[in-house]
C-alpha cells in the first residue's frame, strides 16, 4: 500500500512538475570511446562559448566550441601526458584554463597546470597527491586544489588528503612553487575530532591526516569559507579562506532506512521498496554545490557512498556474512536471505557497538539522494526515497541498471542503487533547481529548491536506450557524471543550458530550458525544409523521417514516424519547433 501510494503521489508531481520546467534535449556531441572516461569533468567559458572536458582514456582535456550549440566543433585538445599521470579536473576562468592531474605514481604530488583558451601551457606546479577538483575563486584570482590522498592498493602508501590554494593574480611570471600554500588535515592527529568522522582506512592504523579524502568542494559566495566533502569518511570539512586554515571537520551522519523505503536485493526480481530493521545509509556525498536564499548559503550534495575496497584493506561485506544481534533483528532468519537484504553490501567497520562481534546495526555506502545542508553541516532536507520511486514508476523494467550494461535490471539494488554524484544549481525564470546526475541509471533528477526547507520533485530527464546494446552509439547517454548549468546571458541561445557529460557512453548532452525553449532566434535553427512556412497548420518535407514536435513553452505535443507531413491544424496559432532524429531542428510558424 505505501509504494502504490507513493506512486500515486509521484505521478501526480511529475504532471504538474513537467508543465513547470519546460525542458528539452537539444545535441548530443560523441567521443566514439565507450566505457572509458572520455567525458567525465566539464568547464564552460562563457566568454569564448567553450566546453572544456576532461578525457581519462586519452589523458587529454577536449577543447569543443559551441557557438552554434546543434553544430559544436572540436578545437583541439590539450595533451597532460607531458606533465603528469592522470587528468582528474579542469576549470576555466575567461581564458585561463587550470587543470589537475594525478602523477604516474598516484601517491606522489599531483600537478596544478594553467594553459590559455587555446591549450598553450602556461605554468605548471605541485600539489597534494590524487588532486580530485579544482575551482576558481576570489573572482578568478586564486584556485583551490581538492586533494585526496589515496591510498596505494595494499595500503603501504596513505599520503595526506589537502586542500591548496595558489594566488595567481600577480601573473604567472610572478608566481613560483614557493607561493603555494597547502594545509592539511594533521591537528586532527593530536586533537579531538567530531566521533562521527569515520577514520577507519587500513583497520583503524591510519592517521585522521591519511585518511581524510577531499573529493569535492564549493566555495560561499563572499569566499570566506570553502566547504570539502571527505567521501569516504562521511564528512565535511569547513576551510577558513581568510586564514586559510582547517576550521572544523563534521560526520554527515546516516540516513535511517528503519523508516525510509530502499530495494536492496538484486536477486529478487520485485522491486521491494520499503524500510530495514536497523539499517542506516551513510551519506558519503561525491558532487557538491552552493546556493543563498534570504541571506544564507546552503550546500547541496549529492549522496553517491565510496567503500574502502583495497586489497590491503577492504571494510565492504554482504549482510549474509555478519553475524546479527537478534534482539535487534527479530526477523533475522529472512533478513539474511539473498532475496531479501543478505546480498546488501554494508560496512564492517561499524555497528558493533559493544565490540563483541555481533552487530547491533548495519551501515549502507550512499544514501541514494541528495540532500540540502546549511553552513554548520547540519541536515535541513533529504529527497528520501524519491529516486528509487520514480525509477520504480518510470523505469520498472530497467530500475537500478548499471550504466555499462543495458541488460543489467537491478543489479545495483545490492550495492548503491542508482548513485547520485553529479549535481548543479542554476535559476530557471526566478526560480532554482537542482540537477542530480544518477552515475549508475544514468538521466538526471530535477528539484525546485527554491525553498531550501521543502524542495519539490519536478522531473526525471532520461536519455538512455534499454533496446539497444550499451555500446551501441545509438543507445543514448550512459554514466553521467560532470554537470554545467549555463544561465540564459551565457550563451548564444539565451535560455539556460545544461551541459551533462556522460562517462560510460562518452557523450556530452546539452539540454535547454524555460519559456519558449528551441524557439529562439538562432542560426542553428532552421526554417526549412517544411514548407509552406508558415502555414495554416499542414507542413510537408521532401524526405519521410522521425521527429518531435514543441510547442512554444518546449512541451512535446507530437511524435511522428516515417512520414514527410506534419499536422498542427488542431494547435493553437504561433511558433513550434521541430526536431528530427539526426538532430537537426526546424521552426515553423501556424498562422
Amino acid at each position: 500500500m505505501r509504494f502504490f501510494q507513493a506512486c500515486t503521489m509521484l505521478l501526480i508531481s511529475i504532471i504538474a512538475g513537467a508543465q513547470s520546467l519546460p525542458f528539452a534535449h537539444l545535441h548530443t556531441y560523441k567521443t566514439g570511446i565507450f566505457d572509458g572516461a572520455s567525458t567525465q569533468v566539464l568547464a564552460y567559458d562563457r566568454t569564448t562559448f567553450t566546453l572544456y572536458s576532461t578525457n581519462k582514456s586519452t589523458n587529454e582535456v577536449d577543447i569543443i566550441l559551441y557557438k552554434n550549440l546543434l553544430k559544436p566543433q572540436t578545437l583541439g585538445h590539450i595533451d597532460i601526458s607531458p606533465y603528469a599521470g592522470e587528468v582528474n579536473s579542469v576549470a576555466v576562468h575567461f581564458g585561463i584554463v587550470v587543470v589537475v592531474a594525478s602523477s604516474v605514481v598516484p601517491q606522489s604530488p599531483g600537478k596544478l597546470l594553467f594553459f590559455d583558451k587555446d591549450g598553450l601551457f602556461l605554468a605548471q606546479f605541485e600539489v597534494g597527491a590524487s588532486p580530485q577538483q579544482v575551482v576558481f575563486t576570489y573572482g578568478g584570482n586564486r584556485v583551490l586544489v581538492a586533494g585526496a590522498g589515496e591510498p596505494s592498493d595494499d595500503y603501504t602508501g596513505d599520503p595526506w588528503g589537502s586542500i591548496s590554494m595558489l594566488d595567481i593574480s600577480p601573473g604567472f611570471g610572478n608566481v613560483s612553487q614557493s607561493d603555494m600554500q597547502t594545509i592539511y588535515f594533521d591537528k586532527l592527529d593530536t586533537t579531538a575530532y567530531d566521533p562521527m568522522v569515520r577514520v577507519f582506512g587500513n583497520s583503524g592504523k591510519q592517521t585522521p591526516s591519511q585518511d581524510l579524502e577531499p573529493e569535492s568542494m564549493v566555495v560561499n559566495s563572499d569566499y570566506t569559507k570553502a566547504y570539502v566533502m571527505l567521501q569516504e569518511n562521511n564528512a565535511m570539512g569547513i576551510i577558513d579562506l581568510s586564514t586559510f586554515t582547517v576550521d572544523t571537520v563534521i560526520g554527515l551522519g546516516y540516513k535511517d532506512f528503519t523508516s525510509i523505503g530502499i530495494d536492496v536485493s538484486d536477486s529478487n526480481q520485485v522491486i521491494d521498496i520499503k524500510p530495514r530493521d536497523n539499517l542506516f545509509g551513510m551519506y558519503q556525498p561525491d558532487g557538491s554545490a552552493i546556493y543563498k536564499v534570504n541571506g544564507k548559503e546552503y550546500i547541496l550534495t549529492a549522496n553517491e557512498g565510496a567503500p574502502r575496497e583495497y586489497s590491503g584493506y577492504s571494510e565492504v561485506g554482504r549482510i549474509k556474512d555478519f553475524p546479527l544481534n537478534t534482539s535487534r533483528f527479530p526477523s533475522w532468519p529472512g533478513y539474511l536471505s539473498d532475496t531479501s537484504a543478505g546480498r546488501l553490501k554494508v560496512s564492517y567497520a561499524e555497528g558493533d557497538y559493544d565490540h563483541n562481534f555481533v552487530y547491533d546495526s548495519l551501515m549502507c555506502f550512499g544514501a541514494r539522494s541528495f540532500s540540502i545542508w546549511d553552513s554548520t553541516a547540519q541536515l535541513v532536507w533529504d529527497s528520501g526515497d524519491d529516486f528509487e520511486q520514480t525509477l520504480a514508476l518510470l523505469h520498472a523494467s530497467s530500475f537500478n541498471s548499471e550504466s555499462n550494461s543495458n541488460s543489467s535490471r537491478k543489479t545495483r539494488s545490492d550495492d548503491m542503487g542508482p548513485e547520485p554524484q553529479g549535481l548543479v544549481v542554476g535559476e530557471v525564470e526566478g526560480k532554482t533547481y537542482a540537477f542530480i546526475g544518477l552515475s549508475q541509471m544514468g538521466g538526471i533528477m530535477i528539484y525546485d529548491i527554491t525553498n531550501p526547507m521543502a524542495p519539490q520533485f519536478v522531473m526525471y530527464e532520461l536519455n538512455r536506450d534499454f533496446s539497444k546494446a550499451a555500446n551501441d552509439p545509438e543507445a543514448g547517454d550512459l554514466g553521467p557524471d560532470g554537470l554545467v548549468f549555463v544561465a540564459a546571458n551565457h550563451n548564444k541561445r539565451k535560455l539556460p543550458l545544461l551541459y551533462v557529460a556522460n562517462g560510460v557512453s562518452g557523450t556530452i548532452t546539452v539540454y535547454e530550458m524555460g519559456t519558449g525553449v528551441g524557439l529562439s532566434e538562432y542560426e542553428d535553427v532552421e526554417a526549412k525544409p517544411f514548407y509552406p512556412n508558415p502555414s495554416e497548420g499542414i507542413f510537408y518535407s521532401d524526405l519521410k523521417s522521425n521527429y518531435e514536435v514543441y510547442n512554444s513553452s518546449g512541451m512535446l505535443i507530437q511524435t511522428i514516424e516515417n512520414k514527410n507531413q506534419i499536422d498542427l491544424t488542431n494547435e493553437a496559432p504561433g511558433f513550434y519547433l521541430i526536431k528530427s532524429t539526426d538532430g537537426s531542428s526546424y521552426r515553423v510558424i501556424k498562422k
